[in-house]
């Protein structure tokens, strides 16, 4: 479904055309045309976590291990709770033979994660929660997450959408709320079986609390839905491994 976004405040058009093609590429997988624009929106404003944990997948796809490292720690610099940047940074550092600092990433995701209308018809219910999802977005990228909560709180209230649950599962996860969190990628789950991102997420709490075999199962699922994924072999590297060979905490 098509998102329109409202107008940001703080942001001239040119860029937020900038912003959504960015992420719209990337989300379809076209990464060289989302590569394009995200960089110019870098050049404009370097305050999206998103855009250079982008950027970060990007560089890494191309064996450019140096620059997804700079992209992996400015995402994680503006958002010190950005999970998947932390996990992409960690697998950076071991190809870059960091491992120290790879171990360091680990020790500070597993310390964090364990401190831990019905009158309206379908159509109208699903359109008024994109709109809160669209100014949630918008309170996202003004840096005020608890009100982008807020709304997608709304949205999901609205519709139950597994993007949006998803989206919100995120937020809560970024604020510490990780029981919140896998409600929602759960939900999210049920609410299409072939959402891949909502099983990538959950997957990812799985792993960072020490659910290996549940994270395993997850990716894997992914992996059959959807062959050659490289986020989940990505964190199926990390699952599969042995406690014995993962960085000690």
């Amino acid at each position: 479904m098509a998102r329109f976004l409202p107008c940001w405040q703080g942001m001239d058009d040119h860029l937020k055309q900038l912003l959504l093609l960015g992420r719209e590429h990337f989300q379809k997988g076209d990464y060289d045309k989302a590569e394009y624009q995200l960089k110019q929106v870098v050049d404009r404003a370097d305050r999206f976590a998103d855009v250079h944990h982008m950027l970060g997948i990007v560089a890494h796809g191309k064996g450019d291990f140096t620059a997804a490292e700079r992209h992996f720690e400015r995402a994680v610099a503006i958002n010190p709770n950005y999970t998947e940047a932390q996990l992409n940074l960690m697998v950076t550092y071991n190809d870059l033979g960091k491992y120290e600092a790879a171990r360091s990433i680990y020790t500070t995701i597993r310390r964090r994660d364990a401190a831990g209308s019905s009158a309206l018809d379908p159509f109208a219910r699903g359109r008024i929660a994109n709109m809160h999802a669209d100014v949630a977005q918008a309170y996202l990228d003004a840096g005020m997450k608890l009100e982008a909560i807020h709304e997608l709180e709304r949205a999901v209230q609205l519709s139950g959408f597994a993007d949006l649950r998803t989206k919100l599962g995120v937020l809560y996860r970024d604020t510490g709320d990780l029981a919140r969190a896998r409600e929602q990628f759960v939900a999210a789950k049920e609410a299409n079986p072939n959402y891949l991102q909502a099983r990538i997420l959950l997957a990812i709490l799985h792993l960072t609390g020490g659910e290996n075999a549940s994270a395993i199962q997850e990716l894997e699922r992914v992996l059959e839905l959807n062959p050659g994924n490289k986020s989940a072999e990505m964190y199926l590297r990390i699952a599969s491994k042995r406690p014995s060979e993962l960085p000690s905490t």
